[in-house]
């Protein structure tokens, strides 16, 4: 089992950054690929951005590539993601997933094109995030 630990979010204007942070406590090894989904009210959850932890492979959703950076801490277990120049349009409920269960391909690179909600066994509890015009 893997319990998730998001820290980070809130309020913030149009331009600002913000950082959310995820540690994975439990089983480890479902900690070599991680990533982070959004949701609003009415809508399918969304890949936004994820990390095989053991190589550096990353997936960044087009709306937030060049804007959005994940970065690891191997020795924490955690996972981060520092969102600049954030828009009103990136406002949701931020969820941390790990437990990818296409290993190989989150190590490839290979996102089929892009993770999906099913992909992952493991979710936090979410974060929100409010951006302001």
């Amino acid at each position: 089992q893997v319990q998730l630990v998001e820290s980070g979010g809130g309020s913030v204007q149009a331009g600002g950054s913000l950082r959310l942070s995820c540690t994975a406590y439990g089983d480890t090894y479902s900690s070599f690929c991680m990533g982070w989904f959004r949701q609003t009210p009415g809508k399918e959850r969304e890949g936004v951005a994820a990390l095989y932890t053991g190589g550096g492979n990353t997936y960044y959703d087009d709306s937030v590539k060049g804007r959005f950076t994940v970065s690891q801490d191997n020795a924490k277990n955690t996972l981060s993601v520092e969102m600049n120049s954030l828009k009103p349009e990136d406002s949701a409920m931020y969820y941390c997933a790990a437990g990818f269960r296409r290993l190989q391909d989150c190590a490839s690179g290979s996102w089929r094109p892009a993770p999906r909600e099913g992909d992952f066994r493991y979710w936090g509890q979410g974060t929100q995030v409010t951006v302001s015009s």
